[in-house]
């Protein structure tokens, strides 16, 4: 699936919609990813064939748009750049698409749901490249400290991704308006409390998501 949307406890195609109307779209752009966490649905949970976002290629940014041209974009509440992969491990490509979105649709609000670790993964700092694209980055904390992040998210870059994490949130609030930080909450209220001093520090949101079987 290139759009989907949640639907219960999976995933849904856009096209078998009855309608678009207040929808979350999700484009799923990739299967790479420079981690392998432990608790991510990718290594825990099977899928129906029909229902899986395991991307057999990667679409281009032709393919994604003639996806978004066959409905009306006024339908959507929300786009967001989100799928089995790290969305901006192709961020020229999600640059690209959502300017292409926003020029259709000046209102339409999208986010990037990401590990954070662009900057690692390109050598080069990107967030200046979000600037007038994207509305909202929401970025996965998941521990307080280096030593857990390493050992929960197995980030090919070592201990090093957790500071560049928490640098690509502050970069970011330079360019998006809004900057989101994410913890599950069966991390627990102590550990949730560390997480939010962490991004009161950075001057960034908290959100405490639900943990998903």
């Amino acid at each position: 699936m290139i759009l989907y949307t949640l639907h219960g406890n999976g995933y849904q195609d856009i096209a078998q919609l009855s309608s678009c109307q207040g929808a979350t779209v999700y484009v799923n752009l990739t299967n790479r990813c420079p981690c392998a966490c432990t608790f991510c649905l990718r290594q825990t949970k099977e899928m129906e064939e029909g229902h899986s976002l395991w991307l057999k290629k990667e679409p281009t940014v032709e393919e994604v748009i003639q996806e978004f041209q066959k409905y009306d974009l006024d339908d959507f509440k929300e786009v967001v750049f989100c799928g089995f992969g790290e969305p901006l491990e192709r961020v020229e490509d999600v640059v690209q698409i959502a300017g292409i979105l926003k020029h259709f649709r000046r209102d339409l609000p999208i986010r990037i749901n990401t590990n954070g670790l662009a900057n690692l993964i390109h050598q080069r700092d990107v967030t200046p490249e979000l600037k007038g694209r994207i509305d909202t980055v929401s970025i996965s904390l998941n521990a307080p400290d280096a030593g857990e992040y390493d050992a929960l998210t197995r980030s090919r870059f070592g201990k090093e991704s957790f500071q560049a994490m928490l640098d690509f949130a502050s970069l970011c609030r330079q360019y998006v308006p809004h900057v989101v930080m994410t913890v599950v909450d069966i991390i627990g209220d102590e550990k949730i409390q560390r997480c939010q001093a962490i991004c009161d520090e950075l001057g960034v949101k908290l959100r405490v998501r639900p943990f998903e079987e």
